[in-house]
């Protein structure tokens, strides 16, 4: 009887897991982060003057106050 449970016991502790086998979707995750960082790099390219002149009027704001 302990032999059965013993091997009962390393086929349980053995066995693969779904999530052991399951790799996820790295081609997706870095398709988003790159095409997340070209976004930001666009934006960034138009409009850099007006970010610019924002953040200036935003941190003067709440220096003068």
């Amino acid at each position: 009887m302990s032999l059965l449970l013993t091997r009962m016991l390393l086929a349980f502790v053995l066995k693969p897991r779904p999530a052991a086998r399951e790799r996820g979707d790295v081609p997706g995750w870095v398709l988003i982060t790159v095409m997340t960082a070209g976004l930001v790099v666009a934006i960034w390219a138009v409009a850099a003057d007006q970010l610019k002149a924002m953040l200036e009027r935003a941190l003067d704001s709440v220096t003068n106050k």
